[in-house]
């Protein structure tokens, strides 16, 4: 979807509710011409309504047939989310019935909306700023708790905040530094050049602080992923129905029963785990399970911890080669239900019964215990940074690092170090909005559904 680079030009309707049947379905319409779109479907009612105060009335046709009858909520100006005059009705939850609703706005006047397009003109409107506008998206996509706080914190404006303050106070030392340069005959300040690195360096330590927190952000937005893997038949496709809660896959006593990867998402601790089941691994007896088995080493160096399932009750046998990689790994014993072989005592895993249930608890903890990840980590702010504004941090981190070199070096041109600070300037003020980038507003706001 491209920017709107006019949002006052038009006025643009859509369901805000999710696709399908429901109790209850909600329509918005927002723009210049909102409240007479409104009036037109519901025969006034919108332009005497109060605002904020939901009215009972009836959407017609042309004909003046009712489609249906509902409450109907009128925003007037910047008191809306958008900034500019909406309209919200709640009606009935019918597939047929909404859709037919939101024609009859689209019939009076209205535009249909694009992918987020009501939180791209409260950002536009001034009523957002970037990051907070990327935090609706992210409630909306919360599967966890810890994910749910950063989202408020995003909505919040924390990130924003902190990269804007970090932004102006670089601003401010730009100024300063560019005074220097033009007025060297001017004493502005004997500790100029002392004070102008500190702040630079004060910046810089912004920076680094918030890019601390790309992987929380990677692993709150799209989980962490953890590999179950081990030889056929020791209970891997059993630990992935007992971490669930349900029986997802097939558990039988044949061995190579797994043939493909299998990924779902449990919430641990509030730490969301994309957990995979994948194919035993052994010399395979057919081609199936040897494309099985490739994709189990795939799976295993793109994973964030691995989850090494062993049958406690057999033998030790070799342990399966990993590939070169510095992954977190936790070897579950399973089965101690049947008693543990010899082979393995004073082996430091977690033991655990996949038919009883025990050592569910400790395997838990030893997960969260290997992932440092633990709610008490997170403090008060709860700043989780997204790849976009990662990107943008790397250029700034990489721009004040450059210009602190530069300013160490007392033989350098001070206006290379004006001329790196000024990308670190323009880099913080991508993250929340403050450097017009059509493209950029198009690819964030895409991705959000239609309707906010």
């Amino acid at each position: 979807m491209e920017a709107i680079l006019d949002p006052g030009g038009t006025t643009i309707a859509a369901i805000a509710t999710p696709p399908g049947m429901g109790a209850v379905s909600l329509l918005r319409v927002s723009g210049p011409e909102a409240i007479a779109i409104a009036d037109a479907a519901t025969g006034g009612k919108a332009s005497s309504a109060l605002p904020r105060t939901a009215c009972y009335c009836h959407v017609k046709d042309a004909d003046g047939r009712v489609l249906d009858d509902g409450l109907l909520t009128v925003f007037r100006g910047s008191n809306s989310y958008t900034g500019e005059d909406s309209v919200e009705f709640t009606g009935h939850g019918g597939i047929l019935v909404t859709r037919e609703v939101l024609s009859r706005f689209l019939a009076c006047g209205a535009v249909a909306a694009g992918p987020g397009e009501f939180t791209q003109r409260a950002f536009l409107n001034g009523k957002l700023d970037l990051t907070q506008a990327e935090g609706v998206m992210d409630l909306i996509s919360a599967q966890t708790r810890l994910s749910l706080r950063a989202a408020h914190s995003q909505l919040e404006g924390t990130l924003g905040k902190r990269t804007t303050a970090a932004r102006d106070q670089l601003l401010e030392t730009l100024a300063h530094l560019e005074a220097w340069i033009d007025f060297p005959e001017e004493d502005i300040d004997p500790q100029t050049g002392v004070l102008l690195r500190g702040r630079v360096a004060a910046v810089l330590d912004v920076v680094e602080s918030l890019l601390a927190t790309a992987d929380q952000g990677r692993v709150l937005r799209e989980g962490v992923r953890t590999v179950i893997f081990g030889q056929p038949n020791v209970g891997k496709s059993s630990l992935l129905n007992l971490l669930l809660g349900f029986d997802r896959a097939i558990v039988s006593n044949l061995a190579g029963t797994t043939r493909d990867t299998i990924e779902e998402v449990v919430n641990l601790h509030g730490i969301p785990l994309r957990l995979i089941d994948t194919a035993g691994v052994r010399e395979a007896v057919d081609q199936i399970e040897i494309e099985g088995i490739q994709r189990t080493v795939r799976q295993i160096e793109a994973a964030d911890i691995l989850l090494e399932v062993v049958d406690a009750s057999q033998p030790r046998t070799d342990e399966f080669i990993l590939p070169a990689i510095s992954t977190k790994r936790l070897l579950v014993l399973n089965k101690s239900d049947l008693g543990e072989h010899a082979t393995w005592e004073s082996t430091e895993a977690v033991r655990l019964s996949c038919s009883t249930g025990e050592g569910l608890g400790a395997l838990s903890d030893a997960i969260r215990a290997a992932l440092h990840f633990n709610e008490a980590d997170w403090g008060e702010h709860a700043v989780a940074i997204n790849a976009r504004h990662q990107a943008s941090l790397q250029v700034a981190r990489a721009s004040l690092r450059a210009a602190l070199t530069l300013l160490d070096d007392g033989a350098a041109d001070p206006e290379l170090a004006a001329i790196d600070l000024r990308e670190a300037l323009d880099a913080l003020g991508e993250i929340p909005g403050k450097v017009d980038t059509e493209d950029l507003l198009g690819v964030i706001f895409s991705s959000f559904c239609i309707g906010k």
